[in-house]
């Protein structure tokens, strides 16, 4: 039976899973890298009993599954996860006084003004009346302050909204997290067609590396679906994929340091990757381990047991 444990990896690759449903059911919330190490920081301070909350970022950044996975982790994680629309929510004359569990209400900045106006009158109910085993959870595409400052947004509801706030960031900015989603989403993605395993072949991972993501991790899902379907024998190969064709040395800015795609043929296991991006922020920082370890937002300790050999990814 596959573990239903809370898992707080502090280390080179964290991952935080479900309390209450196993790793076939919901997927994991990965991070590599120190930005996203971050929104996991934050989100185990606030997740247990922040009453409301706002998530913002561009669509496909996964707002929702950084939802669900505070709900899982909150004082109300036994109780019901419910996703909508704003508008349409708001329009349906909810009922306070039923509510319990978290409600995820999607597009809050694209509400109307008079959207805007329902959604104040039900906080100020929250206020006057609060629900112990409720939580509002908001998400939005644009930043809700930005919006107020052009006077966009209700400013009041812009800031009683973003006092607790989530800014997850597009994918093309933290690409040292794209070789760990790409195998955590093949995996869901070949149990969800009950297919065995796929494999990424040689020269497929340094061009999903480089390419822009438009879309983000919805758009990185969409293309490793529709390789496994095209793929007769689960080796994803560069033809499976709807991506342009570039040159086969690539150099990647990513927000720790430079990330260098050497050839096509080298290993791209994900801890032969990531050992190589440490020996690489090692060079940047011309041998200082300290200095290295904090710009990759590690410990001293965890740089040496990567560099011993010891894998980052924990099954």
């Amino acid at each position: 039976m596959p573990s239903t444990a809370i898992r707080y990896r502090v280390d080179t690759a964290d991952t935080v899973r479900s309390a209450s449903s196993s790793t076939a059911s919901a997927p994991d919330f990965i991070a590599i890298g120190s930005t996203l190490r971050r929104l996991l920081q934050q989100m185990q301070v606030a997740g247990p009993s922040v009453p409301l909350a706002s998530f913002e970022g561009e669509p496909g950044t996964g707002k929702h599954l950084l939802a669900f996975t505070m709900h899982q982790h909150s004082s109300v994680a036994a109780l019901p996860f419910r996703r909508a629309d704003a508008a349409q929510w708001l329009a349906s004359e909810p009922e306070p006084t039923t509510l319990r569990g978290t409600l995820y209400l999607e597009r809050v900045d694209q509400l109307s003004p008079s959207g805007q106006s329902l959604l104040m009158q039900f906080l100020k109910s929250l206020e006057d009346a609060p629900l112990p085993d409720f939580q509002l959870r908001v998400a939005s595409h644009s930043s809700l302050r930005q919006l107020a400052s052009q006077s966009l947004y209700l400013a009041d509801l812009a800031f009683r909204l973003s006092a607790v706030r989530f800014l997850l960031p597009p994918l093309r900015d933290h690409r040292e997290d794209i070789a760990a989603l790409a195998q955590s989403l093949i995996g869901r993605i070949c149990l969800r067609y009950r297919r065995p395993p796929a494999t990424l072949a040689p020269g497929v991972l340094p061009r999903l590396l480089q390419h822009p993501w438009v879309g983000n991790v919805r758009e990185l899902a969409s293309q490793l679906e529709a390789a496994i379907l095209a793929s007769p024998d689960g080796v994803l190969v560069p033809e499976c994929f709807d991506l342009p064709v570039r040159a086969a040395t690539t150099t990647l800015i990513t927000t720790n340091a430079e990330l260098v795609v050497d050839d096509y043929s080298t290993d791209l296991t994900l801890d032969a990757v990531i050992l190589r991006h440490l020996q690489r922020v090692l060079e940047i920082n011309r041998g200082n381990k300290l200095r290295a370890a904090r710009q990759l937002g590690i410990s001293r300790s965890t740089l040496y047991r990567l560099l011993a050999g010891q894998s980052a990814v924990q099954d």
